[in-house]
């Protein structure tokens, strides 16, 4: 594992990415550009650094376009220019001020840094700083002392991402556009360290063992806690054991790592809930386009629920939603036309760089152009179509039910037997691999992968419907509500929505003269999510389970925007576990951070599906 790994890695290719020639484009914006260091003083005396680049041509006023970054402003030095300038190469071109600002605490900035910094909905002294008055303070400070138009932007993949979120509540009135991209909003329940409960060991494992490891003295790298490197992520963990092994030297042995902060609450407790955003994205005044992407193993719970925040708390705001085929980042690539067994035909970033968010902000920076966006627009998969809505989920979507049954059925028919069910062993020994792909780092397709390797195990379940007599398409969120019991007082249960290709299925060739790809029975997943089971009932209180008690568990799953065409089937695998993506659970109600290897346990998990206790799936399908 190297020192940046994984988020940070995809972030700093994404926003490093935009060109195909950054040799070039580094030469153009030195020609076009003046760069400024500068550090500037916050309310309470902290001075941020901050980079600033400002066309040369004078002839006219220019709109600020900003970015706040815990991933460094590098290069460093007023005559070392970036590759790249902006969220993309159109707006380079299209000249704005260009600034960067290393985010509190990090690089060469100057206080504290905190991980996802609570905001202070009422700041009663200069001492209550937050991501929002760090912003406004930089905007007053830039207006004064550049050759401005007195407009503001600003805009942010993950992280940064989150700081164009941060940047909303209390704006400064010259802010009047803003993308937050792949924003990070609630760590515990979607976004990066937990998805409802569970805990995203190979992510955090990563990121962390470089992320906030000690500073150099000048302020431009960090040393990292340590540095792991293997070929094999699953056994690797597997033989690593408990996870209170990582709180020791030689890992995460500094208590204030943010490792040991994320592991020392491992319920929904003040910590985190002070650490959610969304609740503070009210009367929200600037313009805000929120994107993400389908694939994005990050933060796609933060991009759809950003953007549901804004739509409940701020109904008047202009507020819109791109959701496209994307992974982390994706949208920032110079070109993306596939991904896994995806094929787009054709660029669909050419299409959102050009048509989306050049124009958000040159319409609302620059008063230039047109700007008819709809409200929702969503790239879907299945048929390769971008869509346009004017909600989100779309209003023609019919929440249907699905229900689980003998046989591995599923179906949209009410059950009749009065006592059936489906059993597994699940042992935390042998756990169920989140990947087919034997590697050292996350396997990005994961989310897009053939789930047969899972199918034919006998700790995996699967229901799946008939071959469908229609195309049936997919918009909006999915929800699993298992009737389980089991012989332990915890466990895991991830649901997958897949999509299965009918036997002998291809797809045309990539390029000309090539083999067309063969998707013969292809078991391509959808949609997944986990849910540690004691937090069935609450986040901040959760629950052991009674042995062989029957106990509804409902499973959440992200929106979706997908079409299973006609003569595929609709299937959905249960489990209950999904390593190394998510700890293992040892099937005891504890703190699994506190768990030795004595207390990890087999357990048998029963998924019911009678008259009486009928576990069902119930899917947005459009009408």
């Amino acid at each position: 594992m190297k020192k940046l790994v994984f988020c940070c890695f995809l972030v700093i290719v994404s926003l490093a990415a935009f060109s195909q020639n950054p040799a070039q484009d580094t030469s153009w914006i030195k020609a076009n550009y003046t760069k400024t260091e500068q550090y500037i003083a916050m309310r309470d005396g902290v001075k941020l650094f901050t980079a600033i680049y400002t066309p040369k041509d004078n002839s006219q006023t220019y709109p600020i376009l900003m970015q706040r970054t815990p991933y460094s402003v590098r290069p460093y030095g007023e005559a070392n220019y970036r590759k790249t300038l902006g969220p993309n190469a159109h707006l380079m071109r299209e000249k704005y001020i260009f600034v960067y600002q290393d985010a509190r605490g990090r690089y060469k900035s100057e206080g504290a840094f905190r991980e996802m910094t609570p905001a202070i909905a009422n700041k009663k002294s200069n001492k209550d700083v937050d991501e929002s008055s760090d912003t406004y303070d930089t905007i007053e400070w830039l207006l004064k002392n550049t050759r401005n138009n007195g407009k503001v932007g600003q805009s942010g993949i993950s992280f940064p991402g989150y700081y164009s979120s941060a940047a909303l509540p209390d704006a400064h009135p010259a802010l009047v556009a803003v993308s937050p991209q792949a924003p990070m909003s609630d760590e515990f329940i979607g976004d990066d360290c937990y998805h409802n409960g569970a805990f995203f060991l190979m992510d955090n494992f990563g990121f962390y063992s470089g992320f906030d490891g000690p500073k150099s003295k000048d302020g431009t790298n960090y040393q990292g806690h340590f540095n792991v490197e293997f070929k094999d992520a699953y056994q690797y963990f597997l033989d690593f054991g408990p996870l209170k092994k990582a709180n020791a030297a030689p890992y995460f042995a500094n208590p204030n790592s943010i490792w040991r902060q994320t592991v020392a609450h491992p319920v929904y407790d003040e910590f985190w809930q002070s650490r959610n955003i969304r609740q503070h994205l009210k009367n929200i005044k600037p313009a805000v386009l929120v994107v993400g992407g389908w694939f994005d193993a990050e933060d796609l719970y933060g991009a759809l629920k950003t953007y549901a925040a804004i739509e409940k708390q701020s109904p008047g705001n202009n507020n819109r939603l791109v959701m496209g085929p994307w992974t982390h980042g994706g949208w920032a690539a110079p070109t993306w036309k596939s991904f896994a067994q995806y094929q787009f035909g054709g660029d669909v970033n050419k299409f959102y760089q050009e048509e989306i968010e050049t124009k958000f902000f040159n319409y609302h920076l620059k008063g230039k152009g047109t700007l008819d966006l709809p409200e929702v627009t969503v790239f879907e998969t299945g048929t390769n179509q971008w869509r346009q809505y004017d909600a989100w989920p779309p209003k023609n979507c019919q929440p249907t039910t699905y229900y689980f049954g003998g046989n591995g059925k599923l179906s949209a028919a009410r059950l009749t037997s009065e006592k059936s069910s489906t059993s597994y062993e699940s042992d935390p020994a042998k756990p169920v691999p989140y990947t087919n792909v034997i590697g050292g780092h996350r396997n990005n397709e994961y989310m897009a992968e053939d789930q047969r390797f899972a199918s034919r195990r006998p700790d995996v379940v699967s229901f799946q419907t008939d071959s469908l007599t229609e195309d049936i398409t997919l918009t909006g969120e999915i929800a699993a509500y298992l009737m389980v019991s089991m012989t332990g007082s915890d466990a895991d249960f991830i649901v997958k929505v897949i999509d299965v290709w009918p036997i002998g299925a291809t797809l045309p060739a990539l390029q000309e003269g090539g083999k067309p790809v063969v998707m013969d029975g292809y078991q391509q997943m959808v949609r997944a999510e986990v849910l540690r089971g004691k937090f069935r009932n609450s986040f901040s209180k959760p629950e052991p389970f009674v042995k062989d008690r029957i106990e509804k568990v409902t499973v959440r799953l992200n929106e979706v925007a997908h079409t299973f065409k006609k003569g595929h089937r609709i299937m959905v695998q249960v489990q209950s576990s999904w390593f190394p993506l998510v700890d293992r659970n040892p099937q005891k109600f504890m703190n699994i951070f506190e768990a030795n290897e004595a207390d990890f346990q087999k357990s048998t998990i029963t998924i019911h599906h009678d008259t009486k206790n009928s576990s069902s799936i119930t899917l947005p399908v459009m009408r």
